[in-house]
């Protein structure tokens, strides 16, 4: 399946609209990333712990974006974007949302 940020592909037509697709995810931290996370929030720098708990909420909403299309019956996501923002207040919980538009592709 073709995927991109971009509205066309290419080489390729767009035959067919299938529609909007979207794959959501709320993540917390586990139990380790919260005490790494909090003590480098005291000392400061790189949050590590965070970052991959960030890069694996957004593979699940990517995956999650992904099944929806090919549920649709597309061969093909345009326009893909990503959105996250804060669900619990004092960051305990990440909302991440990606997507993006369902279409089928023939080649030119």
């Amino acid at each position: 399946m073709f995927i991109t940020t971009t509205f066309t592909i290419e080489g390729y037509q767009i035959t067919e609209y299938k529609g909007l697709v979207r794959g959501i995810i709320v993540r917390a931290p586990t139990i380790a990333q919260g005490i790494v996370g909090g003590l480098k929030n005291i000392i400061g720098g790189r949050i590590g712990a965070y970052t991959e708990m960030c890069e694996q909420a957004r593979q699940q909403a990517y995956d999650s974006m992904l099944q929806h299309a090919q549920g649709l019956g597309a061969n093909a996501i345009v326009g893909v974007r990503y959105d996250a923002s804060e669900v619990v207040s004092k960051g305990s919980a990440t909302e991440v949302l990606c997507y993006g538009t369902a279409v089928v592709i023939q080649k030119l």
